[in-house]
C-alpha cells in the first residue's frame, strides 16, 4: 500500500506504479481556497453517487452520510467531521499532500488517524484521475469512519501493519487485504449484496458494476485474499463479500495467523 488513497489507490497500489508523498506537519484544509469550480464538482460527485447508494450501499455507510451530514452544497470541512468521529470512534483525519508511504500510512490507521487530501479533481476529470482526490478519500472512507466495529478492524490492520512494515511481501499481502475489503468489497444485507468498498462508492461506474452478475461475487476469507492478487488499474473482475462487519473485525485473528505462518516459512 503505498498508501493513502485510492488509498490503496492509495494504500494499494504499489510505490513502483505511484507516486509518494512524504507527510507534512501542520498541514491543513485550506477552506477558502476552494472555488466555484470545486463546488460544483463536488456537488455533481455527490448528487450523481447518491441518487443510486441509497438502494446499493450498505446501511452503515448510509448511517454515517447522515452522522457527519454531507450534503450536496458544501463541500465537507475537516474541522467539523473531526468533531464528529471524535465523538464517534475517535478517530481523525490528517492531511496528507498526496499517497504517502506504507509505514506512514500503517503508524496512522494504528493511532486512529486516517491521511486525506484535501484537493478536488476538475470538471474535465470527472470519472479518471491518475490518483485519489478528495471526493475518493472523504466520500469513499469517512462515513464507516462513524462505525466503531469497521474501525476497530481499520485499527488493527495498522498494528500489523506497522509490527511488520519492514517486510515487503507481508506488507504485499495486508495490502491485499485492504484492497479486497477496505477499497473493494460488499457486505450481505438481509440477504441483497451491498457495497462498504470506498473505491466502489466514490466511482459510478464501479457502483453499477460491482452489483452486477458480470464480475464473480465470492465468499470472504482472509487467507485466501492475502493470497490473491489484484489488478489496481481496471474495474475488479471479483469481490469478496463478508456477512457483517463482524466477521472482518474477527478476520484479524486468521490475519495474525498467516503472518506468523508466513514468518515461519521465511525463516526456514
Amino acid at each position: 500500500m503505498n498508501f493513502v488513497q485510492r488509498n490503496y489507490y492509495a494504500a494499494t497500489q504499489s510505490a513502483n506504479t505511484m507516486k509518494t508523498y512524504k507527510m507534512i506537519d501542520g498541514m491543513k484544509q485550506e477552506y477558502d481556497r476552494y472555488t466555484a469550480e470545486d463546488f460544483e464538482v463536488w456537488k455533481i460527485l455527490f448528487e450523481r453517487q447518491m441518487k443510486i447508494l441509497p438502494a446499493m450501499a450498505s446501511a452503515e455507510y448510509l448511517e454515517g452520510i447522515n452522522l457527519i451530514g454531507f450534503n450536496k452544497d458544501s463541500i465537507p470541512n475537516f474541522t467539523d467531521i473531526n468533531t464528529v468521529l471524535g465523538k464517534l470512534t475517535g478517530w481523525q483525519i490528517v492531511v496528507v499532500p498526496g499517497i504517502v508511504a506504507e509505514q506512514d500510512f500503517f503508524k496512522l490507521l494504528s493511532q486512529k488517524k486516517f491521511p486525506a487530501t484535501t484537493w478536488l479533481r476538475k470538471m474535465s476529470e470527472l470519472d479518471y484521475l491518475p490518483e485519489p482526490d478528495m471526493f475518493h478519500d472523504v466520500f469513499g472512507h469517512m462515513p464507516l469512519l462513524t462505525h466503531q466495529i469497521f474501525c476497530d478492524f481499520f485499527q488493527n490492520l495498522g498494528i500489523v501493519g506497522v509490527k511488520y512494515s519492514d517486510n515487503e511481501k507481508i506488507t504485499a499481502m495486508l495490502g491485499r487485504l485492504y484492497w479486497f475489503t477496505v477499497e473493494f468489497g460488499l457486505i450481505n444485507d438481509n440477504g441483497e449484496k451491498k457495497i462498504y468498498g470506498a473505491g466502489i462508492l466514490s466511482s459510478h461506474g464501479e457502483t453499477k458494476f460491482s452489483l452486477s452478475d458480470a464480475p464473480l461475487h465470492l465468499q470472504f476469507n482472509a487467507e485466501t485474499i492475502m493470497n490473491t492478487p489484484y489488478a489496481s488499474d481496471k474495474i475488479q473482475d471479483k469481490y469478496y463479500v463478508i456477512e457483517s462487519f463482524n466477521e472482518l473485525y474477527n478476520s484479524i485473528e486468521t490475519i495474525d495467523k498467516v503472518v506468523e505462518k508466513e514468518m515461519v516459512m521465511a525463516s526456514r
